[in-house]
């Protein structure tokens, strides 16, 4: 009598190897998932796609959540920035808003991103002071 051993084995192989196919070609990282290289690489092509006027939703389901963000109130309008890391300066083990790219939104509306974005942000001075 044969034992029924090789084809339990072969069958839980192929089994596994089938699984492990599916998952590899299904699966897409979110940027949280993403080790801060991938993160950065990933945040600098969809900074590429972004365009004025695009709404904070959007930009946060292309880019997950910020690493910092900031807000303040300007009259009747509301400034929000994002800050996304986008390069590397220290190894210290901790990313910093030097390291990231700001976006700025204006009633949850794109109005700019880039090196003086934050600075655009920091002139505005908030209501009620």
């Amino acid at each position: 009598m044969k034992s029924k051993a090789p084809v339990v084995i072969g069958s839980v192989f192929a089994a596994y190897l089938a699984f492990v196919a599916v998952v590899a070609i299904g699966y897409e990282p979110t940027p949280e998932n993403m080790d801060w290289e991938d993160r950065q690489v990933y945040n600098n092509k969809a900074l590429a796609e972004l365009v004025i006027g695009q709404d904070i939703g959007s930009v946060r389901q292309l880019l997950g959540a910020p690493d910092f963000s900031e807000a303040k109130s300007i009259k009747d309008s509301a400034l929000q920035v994002l800050f996304y890391r986008t390069h590397h300066e220290k190894s210290d083990g901790v990313t910093t808003k030097d390291e990231c790219t700001p976006l700025l939104f204006k009633d949850n509306l794109l109005v700019a991103w880039g090196s003086d974005t934050y600075k655009q942000y920091l002139d505005e001075a908030p209501s009620g002071i």
